[in-house]
C-alpha cells in the first residue's frame, strides 16, 4: 500500500509540474522554433533535462498504464522540436 501511495504522489507532482511548466515552455519553444528562430543555450539546457527526467520516470510509467499517453505524447512532443530544430539549424 505505501508503494502505491508513493508512486501516486509522484504521479501528481510530475503532473503538475507537466502542466504548470514543462508543456507551457515546450510549446513556447516550438513555436518560436516554428517561427525560424533557432534553440538557445536554455532551451537546449530544458530539453536535455526533460529527456533525462522522462528516462528516470519510465520504470514508474511502465508500472502504471494510465500515464503512458500522456508519457507518449510529451515524447512526441519533444521529437517535433528536436526534428524542428534540426530542420532550423541546416537552413
Amino acid at each position: 500500500m505505501t508503494e502505491f501511495s508513493n508512486d501516486q504522489g509522484i504521479a501528481i507532482v510530475l503532473l503538475e509540474k507537466l502542466t504548470s511548466e514543462i508543456i507551457p515552455r515546450a510549446k513556447s519553444i516550438q513555436e518560436r522554433l516554428a517561427n525560424g528562430e533557432h534553440l538557445d543555450h536554455w532551451d537546449r539546457q530544458f530539453l536535455e533535462d526533460l529527456i533525462r527526467d522522462a528516462q528516470r520516470i519510465k520504470p514508474l510509467v511502465d508500472q502504471h498504464p494510465e500515464y503512458q499517453a500522456l508519457y507518449a505524447q510529451v515524447a512526441h512532443l519533444y521529437k517535433q522540436i528536436t526534428d524542428q530544430a534540426l530542420l532550423n539549424e541546416k537552413n
